[in-house]
């Protein structure tokens, strides 16, 4: 089996708008969460969420394009181009034709679908932009960036809710260790910060109005947030004989499914999920030093997290890190795992450990060491980051340091 590096990585999402920005909001525990700035913010119960500032599309697209670009689709263009241009990678000849992209989402172009039922509906009109199709559609942002850079190889998108973009860079990892692609883009983005797609998740009642508090006693909900992260996975070899800057090592990958319910998360999925990727990985439980938990601040996900994490390393799990940044940037859905990855990421290039802020209470049901409120120095070889989704989907991938 073939080994598989990080090459590249690109990012927006509410902690900036790219990769060396949020790493410093990481050290900084720099929180992304505010007051929404959203149409009709004055029908919603829920007005705080993890939204991407500063972020002006004009300036990186054309009229033309923005006209087939959903928000989703932009922040995985801008993103992808981060990635790629860090990994100095061109797709030309045969490396374009084998080379593709597998991106994660859970709602595609929510902001498309609800300003075109707004039209509809709302405001009476009978028709909509002849491109809101191809601009909603979920493989959209996945077949753009394969046009823009000329992959030509395996190119789709992955929607299993939360878990989407670990599931996609998993297959990634997969088919780059397989021999069947050298190099696929990969990762995840999400942008559904408008009133339908707010309006939605506030009939589920597990958001909180005020802040996410992963592990913490008081904890009241999550929050959501939107952007994406990208990253070039690429085959060891190639990368080494070219001089690439290596990121970090992906060396396992395993999903597995509870199914058992539509929403609430099951422990055995998680932990199952866990050791598979420990044995993809060829790990022991004591070589892992850092989880990026899944944390999504619901007494629910938390609870059965911590207690899938004890079940995994059993008396290990007292020596280990474990720190959701959703308290930081939000629950980004499809996208979370990707920009979560670039914690794992910083961990282990970097030797410092993202908080999980907002932590005022222990949780004896979360008795862990969570990192609270502070970014931490520390020797971390290797990293899991754990997703766990809706309708029982659980992916976890893990890194270890070059």
């Amino acid at each position: 089996m073939k080994r598989v590096a990080i090459t590249g990585a690109g990012t927006i999402n509410p902690l900036g708008l790219d990769v060396e920005t949020t790493f410093e909001a990481f050290r900084e525990a720099r929180p992304g969460i505010g007051p929404l700035d959203i149409r009709d913010i004055d029908r919603l119960g829920v007005r705080i969420g993890g939204q991407v500032r500063g972020w002006l599309p004009q300036t990186e697209f054309t009229p033309r394009q923005l006209s087939l670009y959903d928000r989703n689709t932009q922040f995985a263009l801008v993103a992808a181009g981060q990635a790629i241009r860090q990994s100095g990678l061109t797709f030309q000849g045969a490396l374009g034709q084998t080379s593709g992209v597998i991106l994660g989402t859970a709602g595609g172009g929510v902001e498309t679908a609800d300003d075109s039922y707004r039209a509809v509906y709302s405001e009476g009109k009978n028709k909509v932009h002849p491109f809101v199709v191809p601009k909603m559609m979920a493989n959209a942002a996945a077949n753009h960036i394969s046009m823009t850079w000329g992959l030509q190889g395996p190119s789709f998108t992955v929607s299993t809710a939360c878990a989407s973009s670990n599931h996609a860079m998993g297959l990634a990892f997969q088919m780059i260790r397989s021999g069947t692609a050298p190099v696929m883009v990969t990762g995840g983005s999400e942008a559904m910060l408008c009133f339908g797609g707010m309006k939605a998740w506030e009939g589920l009642r597990v958001m909180s109005e005020e802040a996410c508090r992963p592990f913490s006693a008081n904890r009241s909900g999550m929050v959501q947030g939107e952007g994406a992260g990208i990253f070039v996975f690429e085959e060891w070899e190639s990368a080494r004989n070219r001089g690439a800057d290596i990121l970090a090592e992906v060396v396992g990958f395993a999903m597995t499914s509870d199914a058992s319910d539509i929403v609430l998360p099951c422990q055995a999925g998680a932990e199952r999920a866990m050791k598979g990727a420990l044995d993809s990985a060829g790990l022991n439980a004591d070589e892992v030093d850092y989880i990026n938990a899944h944390g999504t601040g619901t007494k629910a996900n938390d609870k059965t997290e911590c207690a899938a994490i004890n079940g995994t390393f059993a008396g290990y799990s007292k020596n280990l890190m474990v720190s959701s940044t959703k308290s930081m940037h939000g629950h980004l859905i499809g996208a979370t795992g990707a920009v979560e990855l670039l914690a794992c990421v910083m961990a282990l290039r970097h030797g410092v450990v993202a908080p999980t802020i907002g932590y005022e209470q222990p949780d004896p049901e979360c008795a862990l060491d969570v990192v609270p409120n502070t970014a931490r120095q520390a020797k971390v070889g290797v990293a899991l980051s754990n997703a766990f989704g809706f309708g029982g989907g659980n992916a976890v991938i893990a890194l270890k340091k070059v």
